[in-house]
């Protein structure tokens, strides 16, 4: 019985088929496409419930790809690039990828955070045993349903934008670092980037609050980190 779908886009036939390997190895079954437009077409058709995908391909890149993907859907996105930049991360985290390795990178690394993504995920979207419906004013978030509304509209979050925001609704009150809000949602503590977190609260923020840059519900609390604002109108 195999552990889940995983669908593996990368240019370079080698790595993707040492991905691959490695996935089968843990009974995952795999998908492989070496293209961005190929890849779209078999995501539609095979429907995996995680994604690797590489910021370097043909036809489509891997940031549209993303994109689209997370149009149409919220499984995980794990993305993968030869380049270091920051900016880069910024912009596939922004995309709504769920997390990101840079080449060259260990196979079992990859599999370690496809296993991580899939139990978070599935996690989130497991029925619960007690209806759970978190409201603060006009935002109510319900841990059952894996659903946030605003003023009775739903708010299309991501996985790990949901995830991010529960824990803080979770806590509200209470001023959180970034390292804890970082530990709790993602708990890759070795290949910890903090700046992950403010590229998660800044996406939440313009999906939750009316004015972003004067937020009512996610505050920064200086030389702290965030505070989820739990009381007032």
């Amino acid at each position: 019985m195999t552990h889940a779908r995983v669908m593996v886009v990368d240019d370079d036939p080698e790595i993707a088929e040492l991905i691959r390997d490695y996935l089968e190895a843990e009974r995952f079954e795999v998908i492989l496409s070496f293209d961005g437009k190929d890849c779209l077409r078999l995501f539609r058709e095979y429907r995996p419930q995680l994604v690797v995908l590489d910021v370097m391909l043909p036809g489509l890149d891997g940031m549209e790809v993303c994109r689209t993907i997370r149009a149409e859907s919220n499984i995980p996105i794990i993305m993968l690039s030869a380049k270091k930049s920051e900016v880069d991360k910024i912009l596939g985290l922004g995309l709504g990828a769920d997390d990101y390795v840079v080449k060259p990178f260990s196979p079992g690394e990859v599999v370690a955070r496809v296993k991580a993504q899939l139990r978070r995920y599935h996690h989130l979207s497991a029925p619960e045993s007690r209806t759970d419906t978190l409201k603060f004013r006009d935002l109510e978030i319900d841990l059952k349903a894996y659903t946030v509304r605003r003023r009775g509209r739903i708010v299309p979050l991501t996985t790990r934008e949901f995830e991010v925001l529960r824990f803080m609704a979770l806590h509200p009150n209470q001023a959180l670092t970034r390292q804890q809000i970082y530990d709790n949602v993602w708990g890759f503590n070795e290949y910890g980037d903090l700046g992950t977190v403010t590229i998660h609260i800044k996406k939440i923020r313009e999906k939750i609050e009316d004015d972003a840059s004067n937020p009512r519900f996610i505050t920064t609390v200086w030389g702290v980190g965030y505070k989820f604002e739990g009381g007032g109108p």
